[in-house]
């Protein structure tokens, strides 16, 4: 292929079509939405004041009474994330450059894997790290208000040490557990690819690039119930029974029903014996079955 203007932006149209393909294709199975409600970021950062509580109603007796959303903020801030390759010129020139379609295919299924890779981390890391109310994402001293008007905790972890497992209520799409905020997409491969630019000059290569802006964070830690108990019928329905019984502010019972487990695949087999299985350990009718559907995430592993 001559190397000229005309050439080059038929290159990266094609570059950028098989870019955009791979895309779609890992969207289509990317699993982060089903757990982390998607936001649009306006600037640096964002903090989320209305993370601290579900929204109740409550019976008006007396004045009303004001909950106070800014003692509860939460920031995410927006970090850069970039992937770049680069297409040998001479390649081009020899037209060579076919198989580097494969490779914009990837990278365009890289680019759609990128919530993911940090939205499901922050599952195991909520153990350790503070959420919205100043606790640990996973904690069992949540701080509420009791029916008595006085303070009391809520707990939304059954503690162990092995190998992490959690139950979730995603029923409301627009009140999930995890927050991916975006701020700039990586909409289209970025070119630079000017036979005088300096990469052309210095190392005979055309390079392509991408770039994002954005985050995850925590959200309602009341949606989510992390354990790292062996993954039993018993471990499992305490935690089912703890997030129904679980309550808000003033007592006022949440209302919750979990709907989903998430395992890592090592623990897929055991997921499935307690909520699929027709039959338990001991041949009788499984009590458990159609609890909950199980979402296993390779992301976790």
């Amino acid at each position: 292929m001559i190397i000229n203007r005309a050439n080059l932006n038929t290159l990266y149209t094609g570059f950028n079509a098989a870019f955009r393909g791979g895309v779609n294709t890992m969207e289509a199975t990317s699993q982060w939405k089903r757990v982390a409600q998607e936001t649009q970021s306006g600037t640096s950062e964002e903090i989320y004041p209305w993370l601290g509580k579900l929204p109740g109603m409550r019976k008006w007796i007396g004045e009303r009474v004001v909950h106070q959303l800014s003692q509860h903020g939460f920031r995410i801030v927006n970090e850069d994330y970039e992937d770049t390759v680069a297409v040998p010129r001479n390649a081009i020139m020899d037209d060579k450059y076919g198989v580097y379609g494969a490779t914009f295919t990837q990278f365009g299924g890289a680019v759609a894997a990128h919530p993911d890779e940090i939205v499901w981390p922050l599952l195991g890391a909520g153990f350790t790290t503070l959420g919205p109310d100043g606790q640990y994402f996973f904690d069992s001293d949540h701080p509420v208000i009791g029916s008595d008007g006085s303070m009391t905790t809520v707990s939304n972890t059954g503690g162990g040490g092995g190998t992490a497992w959690y139950l979730m209520d995603l029923r409301m799409p627009t009140r999930l557990p995890l927050i991916f905020q975006r701020r700039e997409n990586a909409d289209n491969v970025i070119r630079h690819d000017d036979p005088r630019d300096e990469s052309v000059f210095r190392r005979l290569e055309f390079e392509y690039g991408v770039h994002c802006r954005d985050n995850a964070g925590y959200g309602w830690w009341q949606l989510a119930y992390g354990s790292k108990q062996e993954l039993t019928p018993a471990n499992y329905d305490l935690a089912r029974t703890a997030m129904m019984q679980m309550k808000g502010d003033h007592g006022r019972p949440l209302g919750l029903m979990p709907d989903t487990l998430v395992v890592p695949p090592s623990l897929d087999w055991k997921a499935r014996q307690i909520v699929k299985a027709e039959r338990d350990a001991a041949g009788a009718s499984n009590v458990l079955m159609g609890t909950a559907e199980v979402m296993v995430v390779p992301w976790l592993a």
